[in-house]
């Protein structure tokens, strides 16, 4: 069984929308949109049983908290395993106009997601700490080095790069890691949902929240921005925001030419290289506060 046939098996005769392709980087996993009479429901069949158990463990560890995926029913067909949760929106942030009303919203939700209590997310010991933040963005841009030519980075960008102080973590909490302005889903009745979580950890709080002011200042305009700040309750410093990006950057970068996500051209990248740019300039601008890696 494939994972139409699973979702033609749930929708019981019921209208189905395929809503794979209209998400990025899915790592295999297939969405569906599910209509019955009374309601559309979300279908998830995941590429791989870990994904599952992954995000299994981190909504049973933000149970109760408002803004996180409400799941339905779980199961497996053979090999197949899949989660119905709540349809939780047509609409997400970076589909909508600048709305810094719900961008301030979901500030508020990630805001709560980084106040619950820490220990059910993970048994790590540390998590994402301020040590492993260092050494991973020095192997992050000594990574991109294979790939430096295919995505067009110069040789004094990389090296520039290189040279950025890596951005200050505070102390890891529970965390999403990719919270991106599509993964803030928005229904018609203006609520916010923080989806996809197979990837949550514990990590510093900053990692999320300069993700999805970066991508939304970018995508939706700098008052969405500045809302989601305001809603979360913390504004970033501009020179930490910008060494944030430049580790963002890296990582999407190395991560896009590793699993070959573009077609293979320089032209691909060219809006990240100059995020890349803009951002080892600002962080550039001023010294670094007291507390960061060395």
């Amino acid at each position: 069984m494939n994972a139409f046939e699973v979702a033609e098996r749930l929708a019981a005769g019921g209208r189905i929308q395929d809503l794979s392709g209209q998400t990025r980087h899915t790592g295999g996993n297939r969405l569906f949109r599910l209509w019955s009479d009374a309601d559309s429901r979300i279908l998830k069949v995941y590429g791989t049983a870990a994904r599952d158990r992954r995000e299994r463990h981190a909504l049973e560890a933000l149970e109760g908290i408002d803004g996180i995926p409400t799941v339905i029913d779980r199961g497996t067909d053979g090999e197949l395993v899949w989660t119905i949760f709540a349809d939780a929106g047509q609409w997400n942030l970076a589909s909508l106009p600048e709305n810094p009303g719900l961008a301030r919203r979901a500030g508020e939700v990630l805001r709560s997601v980084h106040e619950s209590a820490p220990n059910p997310m993970s048994n790590l010991a540390r998590g994402i700490d301020q040590e492993w933040v260092a050494v991973d963005f020095a192997s992050t841009f000594k990574r991109l080095e294979r790939f430096r030519r295919r995505v067009g980075v110069s040789s004094d960008l990389l090296d520039a790069a290189r040279g950025v102080q890596p951005p200050h973590a505070s102390e890891p909490v529970a965390s999403h890691t990719d919270a991106t302005p599509e993964n803030f889903l928005v229904n018609d009745n203006g609520n916010v949902t923080l989806v996809n979580w197979e990837w949550a950890t514990l990590a510093p709080p900053e990692w999320d929240l300069s993700k999805v002011v970066w991508q939304i200042a970018i995508q939706a305009g700098p008052s969405a921005a500045t809302a989601i700040q305001d809603g979360y309750g913390q504004t970033l410093d501009p020179d930490q925001l910008d060494r944030w990006i430049v580790y963002h950057v890296g990582m999407t970068m190395v991560f896009q030419a590793e699993q070959q996500v573009s077609t293979g051209s320089a032209d691909d990248y060219a809006d990240l290289v100059a995020e890349l740019q803009r951002a080892v300039t600002g962080s550039s601008s001023s010294p670094a506060p007291a507390g960061d890696a060395v």
